[in-house]
């Protein structure tokens, strides 16, 4: 059973983008349904990462119940470019839908990005990496300005003393504070504090809390960890074992004190580095050093032939 929308019902229907005459029929598919394969995703999507257990929790929901709310997409020139829905979207596509029920608006490009960037801020499921991503994402669009400017306008903000703010305020600095004001999901001078060291995390911690692996409060303890091997056992542990952010404390206390024994180098992880090094190294080049490498890699291969 597929529900046939009438008009947009969704989070986003109070987004000043969307005009009152929005909702007229000619935003309407006839029968409010547009072929999947007439839809493709946009180049630059907010959203990264998809938990496959609650994709798959979606899916039984469609096929118990339907699709209940339309996705919004556009006219572009070879079909429909998808706006916002994107979950629903790829559930219906994995069940092998054909069609999906959808809202077509007259949207520019950057409109089609703010509305996917705000809708992707309104998930109940959103973590706190996402949260920070989109919202210096909406900032960069709504202030038409670099990334690292509005980071640094940020900062600039919360080192002023209160005092002195409404004296110093720039244009921006009034923006930034209206934008924050109008999302209504964090403080500015509270996402700068809590939010934006996030994105300076170890590569490993911040994907695991991307997907959700870890909170962020244990995600920042780990991080304190300065040896990489170290951090990254550490994170596993925390993930495999469910450890608590005391728990994490104490382990990073015996790390700092030298009471973690040090693990043996494995023949496996000084091959596996020597390849990464390799890869990269002149050896190749050299001609001298050609016949060595050809008797090193065919004494490897005669090690992988099976008796």
């Amino acid at each position: 059973m597929i529900v046939k929308p009438t008009k947009v019902q969704t989070k986003l229907s109070n987004i000043a983008l969307f005009d009152d005459e929005d909702d007229d029929d000619e935003n309407l598919i006839a029968d409010g349904l547009i072929a999947i394969a007439d839809i493709y995703l946009p180049k630059s999507q907010p959203r990264r990462y998809f938990d496959p257990d609650k994709m798959l929790e979606l899916q039984k929901s469609i096929k118990q119940y339907g699709i209940l709310e339309p996705i919004i997409v556009r006219a572009i020139d070879t079909g429909y470019e998808l706006v916002a829905g994107e979950r629903r979207f790829r559930a219906a596509k994995e069940l092998g839908l054909d069609k999906i029920p959808a809202v077509v608006h007259q949207l520019t490009t950057e409109q089609a990005y703010e509305i996917a960037l705000i809708e992707n801020l309104q998930r109940e499921d959103l973590n706190p990496i996402e949260e920070t991503e989109a919202i210096l994402q909406i900032l960069t669009l709504k202030l038409a300005i670099p990334e690292k400017e509005v980071t640094s306008n940020l900062y600039k903000m919360r080192v002023t003393p209160e005092q002195e703010r409404d004296k110093v305020l720039t244009e921006i600095a009034i923006r930034v504070i209206s934008i924050f004001d109008s999302l209504q999901t964090i403080k500015w001078d509270s996402f700068v504090v809590n939010r934006l060291p996030l994105l300076n995390l170890p590569t490993e911690v911040l994907e695991a809390l991307r997907q959700g692996k870890i909170e962020y409060t244990k995600a920042t303890a780990i991080a304190k960890v300065k040896a990489a091997e170290a951090r990254e056992d550490l994170l596993n542990e925390t993930i495999n074992q469910g450890l608590s952010l005391v728990q994490i404390k104490e382990k990073i206390r015996d790390i700092k004190t030298g009471q973690v024994i040090e693990k043996p180098v494995t023949l496996k992880t000084r091959f596996t580095t020597s390849i990464q090094q390799l890869k990269k190294s002149p050896v190749w080049e050299d001609q001298k050093k050609q016949k060595t490498l050809e008797k090193l890699i065919a004494q490897i291969e005669s090690l992988l032939v099976t008796e």
